[in-house]
C-alpha cells in the first residue's frame, strides 16, 4: 500500500500528513510504529491520526459539550460519507483518504473504527452520579462516573480494545485467540492511563475509578477533587489506587501471550508499546501510586532505549525470518 510507486501521489501525501500527527502527538505510541515494516508504519500513522482528531474534537474544553457532541457527529458523518462507494468526499480530507486505503490493506471493518468512536463519544455524555452522595448537587450534574469494573471495562474496551483489535489486523496473525488477547492488552494500557491521568480527569470532571471501589475504601468524589486540588494522600487512598494497578498488572499477561502469535515482522513493536506502559505502571507503583503530584512519565532516554532494544529485535526477526 504505501510502498514507493504502489500508490498515487495523493495517496502518498495523506500518509505523509497522517505520520506528521502521528510525530507530534502520538508520544508512546510513535515510538512502536518506527520499528515496523513502512506499510505497516503508514497504516498505523492513519488510525492514529483519526483517532486523534476524534479525541480532540471530545476534548477542547474551549467548547461546551453540546456543541462538541454536534461536531462530533458532523465530522462522523463526513467519514461515513467518505466510505460511500459513490463518494469522492475522502480526498478532500488526507486523514480519511489514507484510513480508506488502510482499511483496505489490512480488512479492517468500518464496526472497528464504528466502535472506536463510541468511545470517544462516552467522554461527552453528561452521566452523572446524581443518585449517590458523592459531592455537591450541581458537580454530581455534571461529574462522569463508572458504576463498577464491568462499565469501566466497557469504556476501557471501546477506548482501547477497539484499537487493539485494529492493530493486530495491521500487525497480521492467524490464531483467533489474538483478538481476547489484544482485547485484554488494550484493557491493560488503558487502566495505566487511568491511574496516571487521575489528577486530571478529576479537574475535567472524569472519575474513571468505579464507584464501588471508592465505597470499598470509604472514598468519596469530593475527596478525589481535594487530593488533585493538593492534599496529601493516605494509605487508604494508596491501597484503593494499589488495587486498580493489581488489576492491570493481571490484563497484561494477555500481552505476553499475544506477542507470538502476531507476525514476526511486528512483533517488535507490540513489544515496544507493552514494555513502554508495563514499565509506566511499574514507576506508578514505584511511586506507591502517587499520581496527583508530579505527571509520572518515562523520559524520552528511557524510551530510546526500549525503541534501540525493538530496532534490534526487528533487525533480528527479519534476518532470521
Amino acid at each position: 500500500m504505501s510502498d514507493a510507486g504502489s500508490i498515487d501521489a495523493r495517496t502518498a501525501a495523506a500518509y505523509a500528513f497522517c505520520r506528521a500527527i502521528a510525530r507530534r502527538e502520538a508520544k508512546n505510541f510513535y515510538w512502536a510504529f518506527r520499528v515496523l515494516p513502512r506499510p505497516k508504519s503508514d497504516a498505523m500513522c492513519a488510525v492514529y491520526a483519526f483517532m486523534r482528531r476524534a479525541d480532540d474534537i471530545s476534548d477542547d474544553e474551549s467548547k461546551p459539550i453540546e456543541a462538541r457532541r454536534e461536531e462530533m457527529s458532523s465530522w462522523l458523518d463526513s467519514w461515513r460519507n467518505s466510505r460511500m462507494p459513490s463518494s469522492q468526499s475522502a480526498n478532500e480530507d488526507p486523514v480519511f483518504l489514507a484510513l480508506g486505503d488502510t482499511q483496505r490493506a489490512f480488512g479492517i471493518p468500518d464496526k472497528l473504527l464504528e466502535e472506536l468512536v463510541a468511545g470517544t463519544t462516552m467522554d461527552l455524555k453528561e452521566q452523572g452520579s446524581g443518585n449517590r452522595d458523592q459531592g455537591t448537587e450541581d458537580m454530581n450534574d455534571t461529574i462522569q462516573t463508572y458504576a463498577n469494573f464491568d462499565d469501566l471495562y466497557r469504556y476501557c474496551y471501546l477506548v482501547a480494545s477497539v484499537v487493539g483489535l485494529v492493530c493486530i489486523r495491521i500487525f497480521g496473525y492467524s490464531d483467533a485467540r489474538a483478538e481476547i488477547l489484544a482485547e485484554e492488552t488494550g484493557v491493560a494500557f488503558q487502566l495505566t492511563n487511568i491511574l496516571r491521568d487521575v489528577k486530571e480527569d478529576v479537574e475535567r470532571g472524569r472519575v474513571y475509578l468505579p464507584l464501588d471501589l471508592l465505597d470499598e475504601f470509604g472514598e468519596t468524589v469530593d475527596e478525589l477533587r481535594s487530593l488533585a486540588a493538593g492534599r496529601a494522600m493516605t494509605g487508604r487512598e494508596r491501597s484503593m489506587l494499589a488495587t486498580l494497578a493489581i488489576r492491570a498488572e493481571k490484563y497484561y499477561i494477555a500481552a505476553s501471550k499475544l506477542t507470538p502469535l502476531i507476525d514476526r515482522d511486528s512483533r517488535a513493536a507490540l513489544w515496544v508499546l507493552v514494555t513502554i506502559y508495563h514499565r509506566l505502571l511499574a514507576r506508578i507503583a514505584a511511586r506507591r501510586m502517587e499520581v496527583f503530584g508530579e505527571r509520572v512519565a518515562l523520559s524520552t532516554a528511557e524510551k530510546l532505549a526500549v525503541l534501540a532494544c525493538g530496532a534490534t529485535m526487528a533487525a533480528w526477526n527479519r534476518v532470521t525470518e
